[in-house]
């Protein structure tokens, strides 16, 4: 079983940049309705950058390719999703070199570092309708998982039903960030489009452990 190594970190983008292109319009429709109707486009076209940039790059350490990843993101994206994911890639960047190497087990370390810079970078809190609604649960149940000593693969499986049970919550929650604020109550009874991309890039992760772990 390999850890989170470099190609791990190339093939989680590469399958994220799949599922996110196949969600592009449906993701644009959920923004229009409580937003600026983009979203679709700023992470399809953000995660295609990142990976059109691992496939021209060379070796590099797990970290450095995260760092990558954050400035072909953010160089990609000037929308307010752009120094919220170059921001989590920034903070994963640096747990994966303080816990080097990373195993596959320990999968909650890095997706809570992403949350930790996503919550930094937006300034958001817990319940705020926003992606970190996903984020956080989802690295919450990893490392409980992980705690309770489950194998790597039960770990994906509980992280990724984690993810989806959390996006579904913010249908019920009132916009508090970001332009779906100055709906107030309209809010209510609407998915964040945000949370919805969430799922998407927190289960391409996952499901990149479960083929490492099979």
């Amino acid at each position: 079983m390999t850890g989170i190594d470099a190609p791990f970190i190339a093939d989680m983008f590469r399958l994220a940049t799949v599922r996110l292109e196949g969600k592009r319009q449906a993701l644009c429709q959920l923004d229009g309705e409580i937003g600026d109707g983009d979203h679709g486009i700023s992470m399809a076209n953000g995660f295609a950058a990142i990976d059109r940039m691992l496939r021209k790059r060379g070796p590099a350490a797990p970290p450095e390719l995260m760092r990558l990843a954050a400035q072909a993101f953010l160089g990609e994206v000037g929308a307010t999703v752009g120094p919220l994911y170059a921001s989590a890639f920034l903070e994963a960047a640096t747990c994966l070199e303080k816990n080097a190497p990373l195993t596959l087990d320990q999968l909650g370390l890095m997706l809570s570092a992403c949350a930790e810079g996503i919550r930094k970078r937006g300034q958001a809190q817990p319940g705020d309708k926003t992606m970190l609604d996903v984020w956080l649960p989802a690295s919450q149940a990893a490392q409980r998982a992980a705690r309770a000593g489950l194998p790597a693969s039960d770990i994906a499986r509980q992280t990724c039903d984690a993810a989806r049970n959390a996006c579904a919550e913010t249908a019920a929650l009132m916009s508090a960030r970001g332009r779906a604020a100055r709906l107030q109550e309209r809010s209510i009874g609407h998915l964040d489009p945000g949370a919805v991309s969430s799922v998407e890039v927190i289960c391409a992760i996952c499901d990149t452990v479960l083929e490492r772990a099979s």
